[in-house]
């Protein structure tokens, strides 16, 4: 009985997973192809779209079919589906299908206001976009559940089981143990940039290249460009990423590349025969940003790796740079302004900005119009350093203007799931950097296949990172791994 059942399950997701996908494309498609006067023909599709999604969602029939599989004996990745999609499903019963509607288009109108915002270095014409998101965003997580914190709400549907009781004490932990390292390199001479000139059609050869050398499957994905690198999987064999080249910065552009191909890699190396189920999903936004961070940090800032890397520059774009002159430009311990180009010492601290911001922006206690002066004195306060302009202040992210409240501290996450996962790989494979030197990822990537990949959402993402690895601590493993390279680069030993 239980299989029959099953199989009207799937066929039921199924067609959830394909208006998923069309929406997915046309959203891809709205920051890399579509020129910007499609902009409010484009919000009323997606709106339409996630519409239908939600009519699929609230159905009786998928309903009772979940709860005709909970009272039976399942295997056990079939009950997690059950578990997983009973909690989207109670979720989207909650939420009018008026307010799906209005928060769909919305979300698609606030990025395109935040683009032309950023390009403009207008907040004011972006803050009543964001004013009303922030305000359906409240009215979503009442909808879901007025006896809990919205923001606690809101973060379950990113990362479940991750509450702020338990973000709150992570993050002062983090702040307090990254102090030392900073202040240990504050006023010490920074590396020098790897300055110049470079193609960009020659690097966008070479980014190909190093995506594909890392395990990135070009027939089952593909590479553009758009302001803001994102990544997106559109269905089974079609995840699509996209960068963000810089003729006069060769490293920023080559480091959003392997972030972007590290969340695309993890995409097709997902269980994708049960196309909606949640078990061919990411069991977290957190878990996901680990895999990009991983390769991104971990492998792509590393010695060896730029002594791959040096020889293919030279092929492609001409220049001789040195491996070590790449080694000490990608891991500077220095303050910045810009999120995406944050060393990884620092880089959690822009996080934490953020993630206190929304929080209040959530609550209440911060008003939209307020939140440049606020950004920038919380920067001057956390990082000691001022916004000059809102372009590379509050404008220059894009999540707010797309609706993800509540995304941020997926990224910390994905730092402390990175730094376990690292610090596991290398007590397994012993030769782990001289493959790194050769170019040969693909142990690498098979490591992470069994590991993370291959579960989908079988399990919740923390119990995936401790079957991986077992019990380490990311704050230790992240601030150990911090001190190891940037410590011995700059010279100073941790007290």
């Amino acid at each position: 009985m239980s299989g029959a059942t099953w199989v009207s399950l799937t066929e039921q997701t199924a067609k959830i997973a394909a208006l998923r996908a069309t929406a997915a494309l046309l959203e891809w498609d709205q920051q890399v192809m579509m020129p910007t006067g499609g902009g409010d023909a484009r919000s009323g599709q997606i709106a339409l779209l996630a519409g239908l999604v939600h009519e699929h969602m609230v159905a009786p029939a998928l309903s009772a079919t979940l709860a005709e599989l909970a009272t039976q004996p399942l295997p056990a990745d079939q009950a997690a589906a059950v578990r997983n999609l009973q909690r989207d499903v109670a979720r989207a019963i909650r939420v009018p299908a008026a307010l799906v509607s209005e928060l769909a288009r919305a979300q698609a109108d606030g990025f395109q206001a935040w683009l032309d915002a950023k390009q403009s270095n207008d907040f004011a014409s972006f803050a009543p976009k964001l004013s009303h998101l922030f305000a359906l965003k409240r009215q979503e997580a009442s909808a879901i559940d007025p006896t809990r914190h919205p923001y606690d709400v809101l973060l379950e549907a990113f990362d479940p089981g991750t509450t702020l009781a338990t973000l709150r004490p992570l993050f002062a932990r983090l702040e307090e143990g990254l102090r030392p390292l900073i202040d240990a390199v504050r006023g010490l001479p920074a590396p020098a940039e790897v300055s110049g000139t470079f193609d960009l059609t020659a690097q966008k050869a070479l980014h190909e290249q190093v995506m594909v050398a890392l395990g990135f499957d070009t027939h089952r994905g593909r590479l553009d460009f758009s302001e803001h690198p994102f990544s997106t999987a559109i269905a089974n064999g079609d995840t699509r990423i996209t960068t963000h080249l810089y003729a006069d910065d060769l490293l920023a552009g080559l480091s959003g590349t392997m972030h972007e191909a590290g969340h695309g890699m993890y995409e097709q190396g997902l269980p994708k025969a049960l196309a909606g189920t949640t078990l061919d999903d990411a069991a977290s936004y957190g878990l996901h940003e680990s895999q990009s961070r991983f390769w991104e940090n971990f492998i792509g800032r590393s010695l060896p790796f730029f002594r791959w890397l040096a020889p293919r520059i030279k092929a492609h774009i001409g220049a001789d740079v040195a491996p070590e002159a790449m080694f000490a430009a990608a891991n500077p311990v220095e303050p910045t302004l810009i999120r995406i180009f944050a060393d990884e010492a620092t880089y959690n601290l822009h996080i934490l900005v953020r993630f206190r911001l929304e929080v209040a922006l959530l609550e209440g206690s911060l008003a939209v119009e307020d939140l440049p002066a606020a950004w920038n004195e919380a920067y001057a306060t956390t990082l000691g350093i001022r916004p000059a302009t809102d372009r590379e202040g509050c404008l220059q992210d894009v999540h707010w203007g797309s609706g993800a409240i509540g995304y941020f501290p997926s990224y910390t996450l994905g730092n402390l799931y990175a730094a376990s996962l690292a610090a596991a790989l290398q007590s397994e494979l012993p030769d782990l950097w001289g493959q790194v030197e050769r170019g040969e990822f693909a142990p690498i990537l098979a490591w992470l296949r069994d590991r993370v990949h291959r579960h989908g959402h079988s399990a919740e993402a923390p119990d995936i990172v401790r079957a991986a690895v077992g019990d380490r601590d990311g704050v230790t493993d992240l601030l150990d791994h911090l001190w190891s390279r940037h410590g011995k680069l700059y010279g100073v030993s941790r007290s």
